[in-house]
């Protein structure tokens, strides 16, 4: 059965934001201690509700026992220890050093929380992308507001119960509700705003945000590219690419979005690819209970309208009674059809050859920076040209996914793909304004810096040259 998702009043909304600015005007929500044991009750809270994490996304995507644990529950629990472990080194005012003209001077950087947070989450990962990036907002010492997606109500649902019984709603809570909801948060006065979704809509995040200069983090997508070059281990290769487009049935921002194989191995490619489709989901994935279903009928009928596009070299069946698509591997007929056009959010594979590796890195520089990129390489050499020549947001040599699953490295795009990054100390510094602060000493004073100063002018160009 599925859970029911009711817009939010104005008023109710209204009159959650302005308790949680009261809350935070207190300074609840600021002393460590209170940000570690809210970290601390957040892991508990996801525990104690695995099961009904598991029920929901299983309702809502299809998602298997293992992927949910892998994507949505052990990542969130791994970010926030890693978090807990280092909070007290973040938060800890950083002194810098001062310029000759400031002897006698101590600086510092005092990472302070902005205040009231927005985050609104996607569909795809709709608790792990919800919860992720509270972890920051809350270690920094923020309050939290969290709109769901829609698309996946049990999930939506579910976050709700989750935090509504766990935490104080001035300081943590949940706004459920649709495009109408969303648009009424985004007139509030929030004092920032961390959202994830799509371009189209990241832009109108930016715009609302703009209107109040209300600073934002934008999680989008695009077209990311997998290059295969001919020194690559190909049976690993398509097995990790296999991997990193097929896992929640393509629908992840960072899923190769298209693939450029040299033509020397592509036939091997397409061969090791079925063989890795088939290990993972048998001959028919459509059967196969812990493959993913696609959200809902809309981006089932966008899909499938994809394998129009081009030549298919496997797979292609779909089920429309279960919105499962077929892991699809195919040729395009051309780079202006609309599988080349869109980000496809599925897995659905258009692959090209290519014979020299300019012709991969034109092709990537002439389009919107990426938001992932990944190169399967045993030449060091091709992966530092590759990696010096292309700018996207981050990616792997010789993986898929892998680079946003360590709390070690920021996570976030690059021009359209996006702006800031969180994940690890850069989930604290996203949610921080680190405050700037000039202790200066009292027991002498530079007269040449004042208007009156005889040879003021002199001391300052020998000083400042």
């Amino acid at each position: 059965m599925t859970a029911a998702i009711k817009e939010a009043s104005r008023e109710s909304i209204q009159t959650s934001i302005e308790k949680q600015k009261q809350f935070f005007k207190a300074g609840s929500s600021k002393p460590l201690e209170v940000r570690k044991r809210t970290l601390e009750k957040l892991a508990e809270a996801i525990k104690s509700h695995e099961k009904e994490i598991l029920q929901a996304l299983k309702q809502d995507l299809n998602k298997s026992e293992m992927e949910t644990y892998a994507t949505e529950i052990g990542i969130l629990l791994e970010e926030i220890r890693f978090t807990l472990k280092h909070i007290d080194e973040w938060a800890e005012p950083v002194k810098v050093k001062t310029a000759k003209t400031h002897v006698g001077s101590k600086a510092y950087k005092v990472p302070e929380p902005f205040g009231a947070a927005l985050i609104i989450a996607p569909w795809n990962y709709p608790f792990q992308l919800a919860l992720s990036p509270i972890i920051g907002a809350i270690a920094a010492g923020n309050t939290v507001v969290i709109k769901p997606s829609e698309l996946t109500p049990n999930t939506s649902n579910l976050l709700t119960k989750l935090i509504h019984s766990h935490f104080d709603p001035e300081y943590i809570t949940v706004i459920e509700g649709g495009v109408e909801t969303t648009q009424i948060l985004l007139q509030q006065p929030f004092d920032y705003i961390f959202f994830t979704g799509s371009v189209p809509v990241g832009k109108v995040i930016m715009e609302a945000a703009a209107k109040q200069l209300i600073p934002v983090t934008l999680e989008l997508g695009g077209k990311s590219p997998c290059i295969i070059d001919e020194t690559a281990n190909i049976p690993l290769a398509a097995k990790r690419i296999a991997f990193g487009k097929v896992t929640n049935a393509g629908q992840t921002c960072v899923a190769p979005d298209y693939l450029f194989v040299h033509q020397k191995v592509k036939e091997a490619f397409v061969k090791e690819f079925q063989k890795a489709i088939r290990d993972f989901y048998g001959k028919n994935p459509l059967t196969n209970d812990t493959y993913g279903k696609i959200v809902n009928e809309r981006h089932f009928n966008r899909l499938t309208g994809y394998l129009q596009d081009g030549e298919i070299l496997t797979g292609g069946r779909v089920d429309h009674t279960s919105l499962k698509i077929e892991p699809t591997l195919m040729v395009p007929r051309d780079e202006s059809v609309p599988v080349m056009q869109d980000e496809i959010f599925g897995p659905i594979f258009p692959m090209m050859e290519y014979d020299a590796l300019d012709e991969v890195i034109g092709f990537i520089n002439d389009r919107p920076k990426p938001l992932a990129l990944y190169l399967f390489t045993s030449d060091d050499n091709v992966s530092d040209r590759v990696n010096s020549s292309i700018s996207y947001g981050g990616g792997c040599v010789n993986d898929t996914l892998m680079h946003l699953a360590t709390p070690y490295l920021p996570f976030g795009g690059v021009g359209e793909s996006g702006i800031g990054n969180y994940h690890g100390e850069s989930s604290f510094a996203t949610f921080s304004h680190y405050k700037s602060i000039l202790k200066q000493t009292t027991k002498f004073d530079f007269s040449f810096r004042y208007p009156n100063a005889k040879f003021g002018l002199k001391i300052l160009k020998k000083l400042l040259k």
